[in-house]
């Protein structure tokens, strides 16, 4: 995928968000949203994989972690969704490893618990 892929597809992920926000505002669950936005992806004709599970190899030793991203969209993107009072460092890095984990080349974080998703 190219850059120009990568960045229009982050322009529509982005849409999805504005728009579940939009019509459900802030105060939700995460699961909550985390269905939304899967229904807005599909809506918008984008594959989505939910939950995908995220493999550690260790010099070739193959584990087998809890660790999950929310949302693996076009087989590129990690979205990293969120319902929190403010994001942390901490899921920055967790977006981060899931990144590395899974080899994708861009993560999105997004967190639904304010005004504007996106400032």
């Amino acid at each position: 995928m190219t850059k120009k892929d990568i960045d229009s597809l982050t322009y529509e992920i982005v849409g999805a968000a504005i728009e579940v926000h939009r019509h459900v505002g802030p105060g939700l669950l995460e699961s909550v949203y985390h269905q939304c936005m899967v229904k807005e992806l599909h809506l918008r004709n984008l594959q989505c994989v939910s939950e995908t599970s995220a493999t550690l190899d260790f010099k070739g030793l193959k584990i087998d972690t809890t660790l999950r991203c929310d949302l693996l969209v076009e087989n590129s993107i990690c979205v990293e969704l969120k319902a929190v009072e403010a994001l942390l460092p901490v899921h920055e890095a967790q977006l981060l490893t899931y990144m590395r984990l899974l080899e994708m080349p861009k993560g999105i974080l997004i967190n639904f618990s304010c005004t504007n998703i996106f400032k």
